[in-house]
């Protein structure tokens, strides 16, 4: 296992992020116990978890892949300092986390005490806003004229983050978090938290997880360019963009269990006829040179440079030892070259 530096932390954390959004709905306690277990002995010391989750989102899954990670740390507690333990405040939207409410100094405080407590942990290595108080351009939002930005107040915005960041000090100061990070976010989301940092001596953002992959690359180059230079380490999750990358839903299959046969809270937006064409071109150029679509698709993000650590999550034990095994591929010019024909003609299919 190769290892990156967790941004402005210091921390080293692997080129490899075990996620866990599926424990709670597509996976139990002990599925989730295996993942982890098999994660560790692979070199993995980076989980990434929120709030939120299980997915797709709902009041009854509400914390419950915190639930699981506290169970497990329970019952290992000798091995809690083996992990670099990630979670998420959900943001503004959802009726039964806080009344729906934004983030705030408030929420702030309230979301920390409540992940502590479900993670069974005195401390909590990475705290990551899930998304931003403002609309940003992610899950499909970033075509021209979805979303608008000169009728956006900066200033109030600017103003709640600062509130974020105080409590987000607070949670500091008193051991319960030792980072923070992003996720979802925009540059100028990045560059205007860092600014109030620097102004008023509080945590910098050493992180921001966005959606990355052959099918969506849309921070490249700018978002990844600000990372790098800022010294933001950049975490992409989805990398198989949903599972498509893998090819099981090309022609319209939905096998049994899989997550696009669960209702999803954004719609299976991923799913058009030109991400089909690409995945298809995708799965040929893995079939000749003997690796797994998934492989493919999992060794190109993670030989993009700027990217510290890959988020993948995986429902099976075959799932996560393929999905492991992709970084320690190394695409060849050919194969990066007839990657990058594809990427040409589809960079951002959806």
């Amino acid at each position: 296992m190769r290892y990156a530096r967790l941004g402005s932390s210091g921390i080293e954390v692997s080129r490899v992020c075990l996620g866990s959004m599926t424990w709670g709905v597509q996976n139990n306690q002990q599925d989730a116990n295996q993942q982890i277990e098999y994660a560790l002995s692979r070199g993995i010391n980076f989980i990434d978890t929120a709030e939120m989750y299980a997915v797709p989102p709902t009041p009854d899954t509400y914390g419950k892949t915190e639930t699981i990670i506290g169970n497990w740390l329970a019952a290992n507690p000798q091995r809690r300092k083996e992990i670099v333990l990630a979670t998420k405040i959900a943001g503004g939207g959802l009726g039964w986390i806080r009344n729906g409410s934004e983030i705030s100094g408030e929420t702030v405080i309230q979301a920390v005490d409540g992940s502590l407590e479900r993670l069974q942990t005195d401390y909590i290595d990475l705290f990551q806003l899930h998304w931003p108080n403002r609309t940003s351009p992610h899950f499909a939002k970033h075509w021209p004229g979805q979303i608008g930005f000169t009728d956006v107040d900066g200033e109030a915005h600017s103003n709640q983050m600062l509130e974020i960041l105080q409590a987000l000090n607070e949670c500091v100061k008193a051991g319960k978090i030792r980072y923070c990070g992003l996720s979802d976010d925009t540059p100028w989301g990045i560059n205007e938290y860092i600014r109030l940092s620097e102004k008023h001596a509080l945590p910098r953002m050493v992180s921001i997880q966005n959606e990355f992959s052959l099918l969506h690359a849309k921070d490249w180059p700018y978002l990844i360019e600000n990372c790098v230079h800022a010294d933001v380490a950049f975490l992409p999750w989805s990398p198989l963009a949903g599972g498509a990358l893998s090819g099981k839903y090309l022609n319209g299959a939905r096998p049994e269990g899989s997550r696009w046969t669960i209702s999803q809270r954004n719609g299976l937006f991923r799913d058009n006829p030109a991400s089909e064409a690409a995945v298809t071109a995708y799965v040929d150029i893995a079939k000749a040179h003997n690796i797994t679509p998934s492989q493919l698709a999992l060794a190109w993000v993670d030989q993009v440079d700027g990217v510290a650590s890959s988020i993948i999550g995986a429902t099976s034990m075959a799932q996560l030892e393929e999905d492991i095994d992709a970084f320690d591929i190394t695409l060849s010019d050919e194969a990066l070259t007839q990657i990058g024909a594809v990427f040409k003609q589809y960079p951002v299919p959806f």
